[in-house]
């Protein structure tokens, strides 16, 4: 398709991307997305009926987790109508609206999953470092409250990028980097200065992404020097266990964001093959491995997992 030159903004669209060269084995390629989707989608399911129907998992770690399965679903269901339809339909085209509504819900659910792995480790904070005012300090009422808090912070962050985007002409070729809609993929295509939009995505980046991990991390440096100034090497290991899985899910939702974020800002002739697969990793991977992580991981949450389907 031609590159779009002064288009009617409502009928312009854009034009998705696939992993280039392999279109004749597209069907194929298709396969292992469908298997991801299926076991993200069954996997964090299974949690939060798991979470939601045992009155012994009604505990902060385990509401914590039930945020984090809601925000993976989501982030699933948002972005699998544009990656399926490019793989099993060969379709790549999605309207401007279309496009804007995905990015919206894509960065929203993105912020408000590092928001809730900084509650996660808020929680493993409180749970090693003082136990015995762990039920309250976090009461349900107040769990919900920072949950609302963060959902709204995740709103307000999300919700301009789609009027930024929607003042523009898009004049450039409309061929976007990934099989879904970014902000920061999609403002490289207007046709008019695009230094508002590249100020509020850098400055909500650093707001969002780095004073979340900057928390995260002072969490464990904390978390590390009362489990150092444990005597029982087994209570050392035992405490340090139980923080492997969030971990785990940290590394997994930070390092790809933090990745795919210096790719797009400063380094603008990157190939095509590092860009999609990352892109690939960044929200395919999380939703996919943290309830496999936290299954395996969690000896409470794995028995009543079994439980349910010995039955």
């Amino acid at each position: 398709m031609s590159a779009i030159n002064d288009t009617n903004f409502n009928s312009a669209v854009f034009l998705l991307t696939g992993i280039l060269g392999k279109e004749d084995i597209y069907l194929w390629i298709s396969i292992p997305f469908c298997l991801i989707y299926f076991i993200s989608i069954v996997g964090n399911s299974v949690i939060l009926l798991i979470i939601k129907t045992d009155p012994s998992l009604h505990e902060p770690m385990y509401i914590f987790l039930s945020m984090l399965a809601i925000t993976d679903l989501g982030l699933s269901i948002a972005t699998m109508p544009t990656i399926l339809g490019i793989y099993l339909f060969n379709s790549g085209e999605i309207s401007l609206n279309a496009c804007f509504a995905q990015l919206f819900f894509i960065h929203f659910l993105a912020k408000t999953e590092s928001s809730v792995l900084v509650l996660m480790a808020f929680d493993r904070f409180v749970a090693i470092c003082n136990p015995l005012r762990y039920a309250s300090i976090l009461t349900l009422p107040r769990i919900a409250k920072m949950g609302l808090v963060f959902v709204l912070r995740g709103v307000a962050i999300a919700l301009p990028f789609p009027f930024l985007l929607k003042r523009f002409q898009y004049c450039r070729d409309n061929v976007l980097s990934h099989s879904y809609c970014l902000h920061q993929d999609v403002m490289k295509l207007a046709c008019s200065d695009i230094t508002v939009n590249t100020i509020y995505g850098l400055s909500m980046a650093v707001l969002t992404v780095g004073l979340d991990s900057l928390l995260i991390f002072l969490s464990y440096v904390m978390i590390l020097k009362t489990v150092l100034g444990i005597a029982s090497h087994t209570e050392c290991l035992r405490a340090l266990n139980t923080c492997v899985a969030h971990l785990c899910a940290v590394l997994l939702f930070f390092i790809p964001d933090i990745g795919l974020a210096v790719i797009h800002r400063f380094r603008n002739g990157t190939s095509h093959l590092l860009k999609i697969p990352l892109g690939y990793v960044y929200l395919l991977v999380p939703p996919l491995i943290n309830p496999i992580v936290y299954s395996v991981k969690s000896k409470h949450l794995r028995a009543r997992i079994i439980r349910a389907f010995v039955k």
